[in-house]
């Protein structure tokens, strides 16, 4: 199973973006959230007295107002990197109210080193490659010819700019080539609150590794919400009374050109960052800090408690039986029994990428694409200091659990491959809704109408090949295979024929009944299908905790949507 590393936002590039889309300025923050029973933060003259770990916002003699003596115009040296990293330490203690434990080391990288020693590293086996190949397709995200491991490999490479690794208790920046290194000071602070999670909580524990890419994303979501939490008060109390560094500009933080980037991938990443950080705030709000701690023991199972903020949200088991003839075979030693769970956050970045990527209106096909792009990078609830994204549609709302087994027949040349997607939802009604938005995405990329009760082809394209979509009762099932009789050899027992002949006599079944079981749900949704919006990886066998400096990719993304909204203005 590979994880993608998630990844926290840099302030400067969300700030660009939300200025770009007409999203939030930057609010103030409150200096005193939820203390509880949180000590309070040591005053100067006692941190002067002395560096015991039970001080608050004090660490080795550095007090959290203090300020520095230098800038970073020409980089940090040694001794300046190490004042920098004691002072973001006492600050991250004054604003998490409680201490550090023990040192975090920190060390720099260059972005060339860092893209060498990143990619590829990974599980990379061939069978891993083809299962992995087959789960981003079927989301609609990394076309056929494409390869899914290096196109999340070039998102990382490319736009990591920091991570904390939790088994080897160090943080490592990533800086420009050739330079004296320089430091965005929230980066720094997001990955030293990693470190202080480590120390508290066991970032190597079981319980934060899960086997799925919706569970990955699901710990995610507190332990970067808790961070980008904690970076946006950090960020903010610079810009109030604090003085703080300035970030260095795109050429220190890193990333590369825009156009390299898949936002597919990149969306479904950030979905931990953006709603965990909102999950965090409303736990905060709620029961303090000991909220945030309790979580962290008990983690969120599903991005569907953190998108919803729900943690009592109900799953149910996917039933799902092997019954697929013609040779073709699952890949057991990959994922859960041979399945992924992709979850609700990468349904929705399925259904948004179409607009962005395609400028097929599937989410709200009766509107433009630009307007589905926005419905994703226009939440109706924001963060104070950073731009945020929607992940909540009525098309992926009900989310219940779902399998997605990848297949394979034959070997070489002649290779067969395919999947079978089981997915599970609360209600009728919430299977119906995935239903016909999926076939809105299957039409768009082919060339006619859905048929009921037949399987669907489409010619050429990123996604080519035959697809089944069969809903019975809250179960809904996709089948994908090269040609439609595959379809058929791997869900023989599917209420689906092959698709008609251009001389077939009578009525061409097209699917234009009402919202019932299997064939009702009409194929291209309306006006009233407008939902509250959303957006979305799975990834690296490693322990990283990485921060994600994406400048270029959001501006370029900025640029992006700017365009989809001129295309579609009336």
């Amino acid at each position: 199973m590979r994880r993608v590393p998630t990844l926290p936002v840099v302030l400067a590039a969300i700030a660009l973006l939300s200025l770009g889309v007409g999203g939030v300025a930057a609010g103030p923050v409150a200096e005193n959230v939820a203390a509880g029973d949180s000590p309070g933060s040591t005053t100067t003259a006692e941190c002067d007295a002395g560096d015991g770990t039970d001080l608050v916002g004090c660490w080795n003699g550095t007090h959290y107002e203090d300020e520095l003596s230098f800038n970073q115009s020409d980089g940090l040296n040694e001794s300046e990197l190490e004042a920098l990293t004691h002072l973001t330490m006492a600050r991250v203690e004054h604003i998490r109210e409680r201490p550090f434990r023990e040192d975090v080391p920190v060390e720099t990288v260059s972005r060339e080193e860092f893209a060498n020693g990143s990619t590829g590293g990974n599980n990379s086996s061939e069978a891993f490659r083809r299962w992995n190949d087959q789960v981003w397709e079927a989301l609609f995200v990394v076309g056929e010819d494409a390869d899914a491991n290096e196109e999340i490999d070039t998102v990382f490479g490319g736009a990591v700019s920091g991570f904390y690794s939790p088994s080897q208790n160090r943080i490592v920046l990533v800086t420009a080539e050739g330079e004296e290194p320089q430091v965005d000071p929230s980066t720094l602070a997001h990955e030293l609150v990693h470190g202080m999670q480590d120390q508290y909580h066991g970032l190597t524990r079981p319980r934060y590794a899960s086997a799925t890419q919706d569970g990955d994303l699901a710990v995610d979501g507190i332990i970067e919400g808790e961070a980008v939490h904690i970076e946006e008060r950090y960020a903010a109390r610079c810009a109030a009374n604090w003085t703080c560094l300035d970030a260095p500009d795109s050429a220190g933080g890193g990333g590369g050109p825009a156009a390299d980037y898949n936002f597919g991938i990149l969306q479904t990443v950030l979905q931990p960052y953006s709603d965990g950080a909102l999950y965090v705030e409303e736990l905060i709000e709620e029961g303090g800090w000991e909220a945030v701690n309790e979580t962290m023991e008990n983690p969120p199972g599903s991005t569907a408690e953190v998108i919803h903020r729900n943690p009592d949200y109900e799953t149910r088991e996917v039933a799902f039986e092997d019954a697929a003839t013609g040779g073709w075979e699952t890949y057991p030693d990959q994922g859960v029994d041979g399945a992924e769970t992709t979850g609700e956050a990468s349904m929705f970045v399925m259904f948004w990428y179409q607009s962005f990527e395609y400028r097929y209106p599937v989410l709200e096909p009766e509107t433009s694409a630009g307007a589905n792009v926005r419905i994703h990078t226009r939440p109706d609830e924001e963060l104070r200091t950073r731009a945020n994204y929607n992940y909540a549609h009525e098309s992926t709302d009900g989310w219940a659990g779902d399998e997605l087994y990848p297949y394979r027949a034959g070997d070489g040349d002649d290779a067969r491959e395919g999947y079978v997607w089981v997915t599970e939802w609360q209600t009728v009604g919430d299977a119906a809704d995935f239903r016909e938005t999926y076939l809105t995405m299957l039409t768009a990329h082919g060339d006619d109408e859905y048929e009921t009760g037949r399987v669907y082809e489409i010619d050429g394209g990123d996604f080519p090949g035959a697809y089944g979509v069969v809903r019975d009762d809250t179960t809904v099932t996709i089948v994908h295979a090269p040609e439609p009789a595959g379809v058929l050899e791997l869900r023989p027992n599917a209420d689906l024929e092959l698709p008609a002949t251009d001389d077939a006599d009578g009525d061409d079944g097209s699917d234009t009944g009402p919202d019932g079981d299997d064939g009702d749900a009409t194929d291209t949704g309306s006006a009233d299908d407008a939902g509250d919006g959303s957006s979305g990886p799975n990834a690296s066998t490693d322990d990283r905790a990485p921060g994600f400096g994406v400048a270029a990719a959001l501006l370029g993304l900025l640029a992006a949507v700017s365009l989809l909204a001129r295309r579609g203005r009336d």
